[in-house]
């Protein structure tokens, strides 16, 4: 399971209106790009102060700019290596924040193990990233070849981030008594049960952890048949 590039042209071609638009009033790819990243980081502030249902909206408007600035370049006729560099350094960057703000956020609302989640998906995301950049330096799946491998790209991230956060802001993480745990009354971890708002955060960041491992191996094992084949030769 994955997402084509016949079906990533045509999502991004919806936004190809949009993009214009913003080109005629005087903005740039490169000027949606760094729209893309400040908004990206008011939304990673947001989850810092655990402003969950915002930030997730935040980060997702964040995440479209990244459709904007390419749908501009292509449609404009203003692609360039340079272009291409700054998207790709920035998207990193706003990602990073993000998670870092996510972590400052769970730590803060008291919950051990919610940051680690955080971690897990922030480690294995970055990782779908680097790999799929390792094995294109390294003249494997050119283009956007590599874009299309693996079961949880950027976008599937982002909407499931986002969806987790809005939806778990919506279901509340503040504390939730506990009933006794045995008939003498005594109280469970303290007397506080995790909220159903931080379990969906958690749920969120666990499916991206475990998505974004299985598509680290698929691309490590696309390349391997590349390699394979580049040694070998193609079977007659």
């Amino acid at each position: 399971m994955a997402i084509s590039n016949e079906t990533r042209s045509r999502v991004k071609a919806i936004f190809v209106p949009l993009a214009l638009a913003l080109g005629r009033l005087g903005l740039t790819p490169d000027a949606l790009t760094l729209a893309g990243f400040a908004i990206t980081a008011a939304g990673a502030l947001l989850l810092w102060n655990q402003l969950w249902l915002a930030g997730g909206l935040v980060v997702f408007v964040g995440g479209v700019f990244d459709l904007l600035d390419g749908a501009l370049a292509r449609a404009s006729g203003q692609v360039s290596r340079l272009g291409a560099f700054m998207d790709s350094v920035f998207d990193r960057w706003g990602e990073a924040l993000v998670y870092v703000g996510l972590i400052a956020g769970l730590s803060a609302s008291g919950w051990a193990d919610a940051p680690i989640f955080a971690s897990a998906a922030m480690a294995s995301a970055f990782l779908v990233s680097y790999a799929r950049a390792k094995a294109e330096g390294l003249g494997f799946s050119p283009g956007t070849g590599m874009a299309a491998v693996g079961i949880m790209p950027r976008e599937i991230r982002l909407v499931i981030l986002c969806s987790g956060l809005v939806l778990g802001g919506v279901l509340g993480t503040g504390v939730v008594i506990a009933q006794p745990c045995s008939a003498g009354g005594a109280a469970c971890a303290g007397g506080a049960a995790l909220p159903p708002g931080i379990i969906v955060i958690e749920g969120a960041l666990a499916i991206i952890a475990l998505g974004a491992t299985i598509t680290v191996i698929q691309r490590v094992l696309r390349v391997r048949a590349q390699a394979r084949e580049a040694s070998h030769g193609p079977i007659a």
